[in-house]
């Protein structure tokens, strides 16, 4: 049985560079770091960086999500993200929006007020 998201790995080519700018972004050290693997928590789940990895946006594409997307969007592109797909209104509330990080994974956000975090596990 599938209990839910709890990790997203990203592979990128520079695990230094890339751990500097997820911690930017996520407002957050890693709580898990070494040669072969960084691990940052967010909100309960993992955001995983694979070293020696070939980045891409196709694949696996978790949403991340944020309280307001309009500003966690510009603050993305304003820390080097390039815009992939812009805030789209997906109806209910809920909104979303890709970019593409600076090692060229696709990194999603989702503004959805029908998320409840108390449903976790």
């Amino acid at each position: 049985m599938i209990l839910g998201l709890r990790t997203a790995i990203y592979p990128v080519s520079d695990l230094a560079k890339a751990k500097d700018w997820y911690s930017l972004v996520l407002n957050t050290k890693p709580y898990f770091d070494q040669p072969f693997y960084v691990g940052f928590l967010v909100g309960g789940f993992e955001l995983g960086l694979l070293p020696q990895g070939e980045s891409s946006t196709a694949g696996a594409q978790p949403l991340w999500g944020v309280a307001d997307i309009e500003t966690a969007f510009k603050r993305l592109l304003n820390l080097g993200a390039e815009s992939l797909e812009p805030v789209t209104d997906v109806g209910e509330g809920i909104k979303v929006a890709a970019v593409r990080d600076p090692f060229g994974n696709r990194f999603g956000i989702i503004q959805n007020p029908n998320f409840n975090l108390k449903e976790v596990k």
